[in-house]
Parts: structure tokens; C-alpha cells; sequence
């Protein structure tokens, strides 16, 4: 007897046309901002008051960024803002997957108490150690200095946590357990088998560490109070004048502030997607 093979085919659908629309109208609302602030960095201001709105590119693009340029070391902060977040997004890596590791496989007295202490701090608000980090900060003699940037942000109790969901779903206890009967140390077993297995969970945190390092101002503008070294959201915040903002030239430098973020979120969105799709689907 012969067996037929059901075959599908693919009709209009309602729902599925619907949920297309609603996706694109999304995602147009979402870019709206960005395109507007291109837009509006390559006119004049004045076409910020405009009405209608411009709602089309113009050619002072280079010139709002002169402007940019004459009034801030753009270059200088750009390099500052690159470090930072470069640096501390290598550390948080290193530092929370070797923590996270520990919380995931190892046993040790009192784990489950620090790991609810740690999860404790992610409820505190940043603004309520603003006060006690700048005065460590000043004993340490790094005010207008990157390290005051760089070495505080270099664990975050979310990076641990993170890390630790991970690895515990990422890693059978028995290869753990094989590696150790193998005579592999706690380093080795980290580096050789955590390492390579957690690379998607790598992508999503550096991800998100690297742009909140870029796009971080509140502690930057307290502890970097010299001109001569400033971060890119303190760099921009100085351009806006207390009598007129020319918004063209501020949005022109905000717009090329923002290049290196989505460059580096395409090089790296395909992993950043699979780390948080992780398991929720076999």
C-alpha cells in the first residue's frame, strides 16, 4: 500500500500578515530617533523649528562636525571611551566567568549565601554608592584618571549572575566531574572546556557591558572633572550652551558617537542573539 506524503502549502495567511506589519511598524518606530538625529545633524538648526520638519538628509554634516571638533577633542574622548570600554568589557568577561564558574560547579562554604548576597546588590540602585565610591576614588589619588573608570566596573553582580545560569545549563556535572577524575585543575577545566562551550554567553555580556561603558555618563562627568580627559557622553554634554544650543552640531557629533556601538553590535549581533535564545529551544 502506497503512503501519500501530506504536502503544505503555503497560503495567505491573516495572523502571520499581520504580526509582519506590526514587526515592521515597530522597527520603523524604533529607528525613527536614529534617522532623525542624522537627519537633523546635517542641517542647520534653525530646520529644527522648521514646519513642516526637515525629514531629509542636508550637506552640513561636515561642517556641524567641525564645529564639533573646534569646541572638543572629539578624537581624544573618542579614544578615552574606547579604552574604557575595551578594557573593563575584558575584565568583566574574565573576571565573572571565572566567578560564575565557581557559583556553577564548585563547592564551597557559604556558596549559596554570597551568591544571595551578590543578587541583594542588584537591587541597590548605582546613584546610592555614587557618594562612597567617589570618596575611595579620591583616597586612591585616580580622580581624571581612566583606572577610576575601569577598575570598579571590572565585576558586576549581573555579569556573575549571568555567568553562572550559563555555565550550569551549558555544562553537564559529569563532564565536570570527568575532567577531574582526568587530573585537570579548576584553571584548566575553566579554560579547556568553560571557555569554548560559554562563547555566545561571552558575545551577550560584552555586548552589553561595552555599551553601557560607552554610553555611561553619570560617573564619568564626577570623577573626570579635567577637559583634557573626558569620556564621549562628556565630551557632547559640554557642547550644549547655556544661552543656545546648536542642536545640529550636537546631534552631528551625538550621530558619529554612535557609529562604533552599532558597529561593533553587527560584528557580534549573531552570537549576542544565540546567547539569549540559549535554551529556549532544543
Amino acid at each position: 500500500m502506497q503512503q501519500t506524503v501530506p504536502t503544505h502549502k503555503k497560503g495567505f495567511s491573516l495572523s502571520r500578515f499581520m504580526i509582519y506589519v506590526s514587526l515592521w511598524i515597530g522597527a520603523l518606530i524604533s529607528l525613527f530617533p536614529f534617522y532623525w538625529m542624522f537627519v537633523i545633524g546635517t542641517n542647520t538648526a534653525d530646520k529644527v523649528n522648521e514646519t513642516p520638519p526637515a525629514l531629509l538628509p542636508g550637506s552640513e554634516m561636515v561642517r556641524n562636525f567641525m564645529k564639533v571638533m573646534e569646541q572638543v577633542d572629539f578624537f581624544s574622548a573618542l579614544a578615552n571611551t574606547f579604552i574604557t570600554a575595551s578594557v573593563t568589557t575584558i575584565g568583566v568577561l574574565f573576571l565573572c566567568s571565572l566567578a560564575g564558574f565557581a557559583f556553577a560547579k564548585l563547592n564551597f562554604p557559604g556558596k549559596n549565601i554570597w551568591f544571595g548576597l551578590l543578587l541583594v546588590t542588584m537591587m541597590v540602585p548605582t546613584q546610592l554608592g555614587l557618594i562612597p565610591s567617589y570618596m575611595i576614588i579620591t583616597e586612591l589619588g585616580w580622580l581624571n584618571d581612566l583606572k577610576a573608570l575601569i577598575v570598579p566596573g571590572l565585576v558586576n553582580a549581573f555579569g556573575v549572575f549571568w555567568m553562572r545560569q550559563y555555565i550550569s545549563d551549558a555544562i553537564p556535572d559529569d563532564v565536570f566531574d570527568s575532567a577531574k577524575i582526568d587530573g585537570c585543575s579548576h584553571f584548566r577545566i575553566y579554560w579547556n572546556i568553560v571557555v569554548p562551550t560559554i562563547l555566545p554567553a561571552f558575545s551577550t555580556l560584552g555586548i552589553i557591558t561595552f555599551m553601557f561603558m560607552w554610553n555611561d555618563f553619570l560617573w564619568p562627568v564626577t570623577v573626570l572633572t579635567d577637559n583634557s580627559i573626558q569620556t564621549l557622553q562628556v565630551a557632547i554634554r559640554s557642547l550644549n550652551d547655556v544661552r543656545f544650543t546648536d542642536y545640529g552640531m550636537v546631534l552631528s557629533g551625538t550621530f558619529w558617537a554612535t557609529v562604533p556601538l552599532v558597529i561593533v553590535f553587527l560584528l557580534f549581533n549573531k552570537w549576542f542573539i544565540s546567547g539569549l535564545t540559549q535554551g529556549s529551544i532544543k
